[in-house]
């Protein structure tokens, strides 16, 4: 599955409302640091299609998002599960990197299930 866009319009329906956890990508489009850590983004969309649910919000066009998740540097990644926030690293990572967090989203997914 591709990267999704997400907006404010969109923003409950496809991430709060996913059984998958989610993976946000805050980004601009003249951010060299957010250009290098798009297509690490890209293909864990296209490599784990099953398993998470990946977005990317352009911080310039939503700044309500922007806002509401604190962003003050970018690239910035979110990891939420079941509306809930995760993890967050802000820069570029590694792709293992990038699973460790979406780990940390799904770890929280099995918690909220057992209790």
């Amino acid at each position: 599955m591709a990267v999704i866009q997400i907006t404010e319009d969109n923003f409950d329906e496809i991430v709060m409302k996913s059984e998958k956890p989610v993976l946000l990508d805050f980004y601009a489009d003249w951010c060299g640091p957010c250009k290098m850590l798009s297509p690490i983004v890209e293909q864990i969309s296209e490599e784990y299609a099953d398993e998470y649910l990946v977005g990317k919000i352009n911080v310039d066009e939503q700044p309500g998002l922007a806002l509401k998740y604190r962003v003050m540097s970018i690239p910035m990644l979110v990891t939420m599960n079941l509306g809930m926030f995760a993890a967050k690293s802000i820069g570029v990572i590694t792709k293992e990197e990038v699973l460790d967090l979406l780990q940390q989203a799904a770890v929280l997914r099995d918690q909220k299930v057992e209790s």
